[in-house]
């Protein structure tokens, strides 16, 4: 497996970070035009993980959600239908 070596800028400082080729490309592809990869990556750190959403909605706010998915959903399919049968 080969790797990428990459500086990270860090004050006056500079750290050397080992990344293998597959997540040099990971980190290219998610990093801005304007950033440079120590930004992307204090940027990627900083992202709140899904699990911190965990327990936000209610049960009845997941029904309500799910139901008005499912009404959409049919309305989509309905139409589609009249549309594919005329």
């Amino acid at each position: 497996m080969s790797a990428v070596y990459i500086c990270i800028h860090m004050g006056t400082n500079y750290k050397s970070v080992r990344l293998t080729e597959d997540a040099y490309e990971v980190l290219e592809r998610r990093k801005r035009e304007e950033e440079s990869f120590s930004e992307t990556i204090e940027r990627l750190a900083a992202e709140r993980p899904i699990s911190d959403l965990a327990g936000v909605l209610t049960d009845d706010d997941v029904e309500s959600i799910r139901s008005a998915r499912s009404d959409a959903y049919d309305e989509y399919a309905n139409r589609r239908s009249e549309r594919w049968n005329s």
